[in-house]
């Protein structure tokens, strides 16, 4: 048996975390004595070092712990799952490393591979194996989310220069959509079917507000005015959805620069609304 601070002292992991671990039932010590003070043996330790796999692949002690009390749960499974998601990791990063010294030297190399959407696409497939019926009551039948990874993979360039640009990195978007995933399978979606039409119908009068002058300045301040309401209301809309530190920088850049997004915005609202939208939101995030 050992002591908490023997484990601390062993693992690197911190007395407080591993009394935190007990606390929220992840990692129960193997006894504890009558004075208070957690021992722990080798299978506490093994579940520990498992743990600390899982974390290494920036999944949650939440989801962690949902995984592992999972009927289930498979170890030797999990040791296999984890050691091939650690060596994408490693090969990702083992070609950024290259990519980077290559730069350093000067060189010019605009291969992009390395920034691609694997490991994205790994957590889907882990969610599927572990939430499965979390899944299939959300969405019906596994069928559906299967058709919804296709998708996704289809457009997985297109995903993956949005993603960089409004998450800042394609590891931020993957924690981000993992975080949502599990939100979804909790809670459902964000938005109830009976609440879309009155949200879109206020989004769009709140655009038509905005928009109804095309001459002013973008800058002013009643125009800001607008777009604070606006941007308000998108936040409010998203209850707490992670849409990336950079979703209105993003926005405001597709607004002004996006042929698609100019065509169908100024059709609705009038010529040149696309670009009014784009330099008022930039005007706006200039002041934040």
């Amino acid at each position: 048996m050992m002591t908490v601070k023997q484990v601390s002292s062993l693992t690197g992991v911190s007395v407080r975390t591993l009394q935190f671990y007990d606390e929220i039932g992840l990692l129960k010590p193997a006894q504890t004595t009558e004075a208070g003070y957690r021992l722990y043996d080798d299978q506490a330790l093994e579940k520990l070092q498992q743990i600390l796999f899982f974390k290494e692949l920036a999944f949650t002690l939440k989801e962690i712990k949902a995984i592992m009390e999972n009927p289930r749960f498979d170890k030797m499974a999990a040791y296999q799952k984890q050691k091939e998601l650690i060596q994408i990791k490693r090969d990702r990063l083992d070609a950024l490393l290259k990519l980077l010294d290559k730069l350093i030297k000067g060189e010019t190399c605009m291969d992009f591979k390395e920034f691609d959407m694997s490991q994205y696409f790994c957590v889907l497939n882990d969610f599927k194996k572990t939430h499965a019926a979390e899944i299939t009551k959300q969405l019906g039948s596994m069928e559906r989310f299967d058709e919804m990874i296709a998708e996704l993979e289809s457009h997985k360039h297109e995903i993956a220069d949005g993603a960089v640009q409004q998450y800042g990195s394609l590891e931020n978007y993957t924690e981000a959509m993992k975080q949502n995933l599990q939100s979804f399978l909790e809670h459902g979606p964000t938005i109830a079917p009976s609440e879309v039409d009155g949200l879109l119908d206020k989004g769009d009068a709140l655009t038509r507000s905005l928009t109804a002058d095309l001459n002013k300045d973008p800058a002013s301040p009643d125009v800001q005015q607008m777009v604070a309401e606006l941007v308000s209301f998108v936040n409010e809309s998203n209850k707490g959805v992670d849409m990336g530190e950079n979703y209105w920088p993003s926005m405001a850049e597709t607004y002004c620069s996006s042929p698609v997004y100019q065509k169908v915005t100024d059709q609705k609202y009038g010529q040149g609304a696309s670009k009014f939208i784009g330099l008022a939101l930039k005007a706006y995030l200039d002041r934040q």
